[in-house]
């Protein structure tokens, strides 16, 4: 078994999308940077940072290749890092869940996310680990891409913290206790 893990978090680069409700994935994997003192470095096809705990690397991704292209930069780190798939973790943004709910799944269907459909288009199935994040679905009929690439509530921003932190003991657990024994402990939290 392999003792290296490929977190990925999907968003889309640039300023303008830093706090919007698409780049939960991105705020997850640099919230977890941050608070275990990592940094991230430019690479190709995204941003990479390592972070070793118990005996095993976490190679944390940032895709720049924007959202609908994450496969791209996905199979590339896969292959070059030699990363069983059963050792990656897709952290994604649901529209299906409420504001901050967290789905874990070992596979599944694509949901409609642009984002997975690229993944599981490059990696040529749907049997990879996600970690969904609840955004919700409070829009208008017809306002989903305003509403997806819109930034956070005031009440979610208060809310955004402990659920980040929450993702952080995700992002450990399923390195450190496996996939079922995450899925456990977190699913529904």
């Amino acid at each position: 078994m392999s003792n290296k893990f490929l977190i990925v978090g999907l968003g889309n680069i640039g300023a303008e999308y830093v706090n919007t409700r698409h780049n939960i994935g991105f705020k997850i994997v640099d919230f977890f940077a941050k608070k275990e003192g990592i940094n991230f470095e430019t690479v190709k096809l995204g941003a990479l940072a390592e972070y070793k705990l118990k005996g095993r690397t976490f190679l944390l991704l940032k895709p720049n290749t924007y959202m609908n292209l994450s496969g791209k930069a996905v199979k590339y780190w896969m292959d070059k890092e030699n990363i069983p798939l059963e050792n990656i973790m897709i952290i994604a943004d649901d529209l299906n869940l409420s504001f901050g709910t967290i789905r874990i799944r070992k596979k599944g269907s694509d949901g409609g996310h642009n984002g997975l459909k690229n993944i599981n288009l490059l990696l040529n199935t749907t049997d990879y680990n996600r970690f969904r994040f609840g955004i919700s679905d409070e829009f208008k009929k017809g306002k989903q891409i305003d509403y997806v690439l819109g930034e956070w509530e005031e009440d979610e921003k208060e809310k955004l913290p402990e659920r980040l932190e929450l993702a952080s003991e995700i992002i450990k657990s399923f390195g450190t206790a496996g996939l079922e024994n995450t899925m456990t402990a977190f699913n529904g939290k």
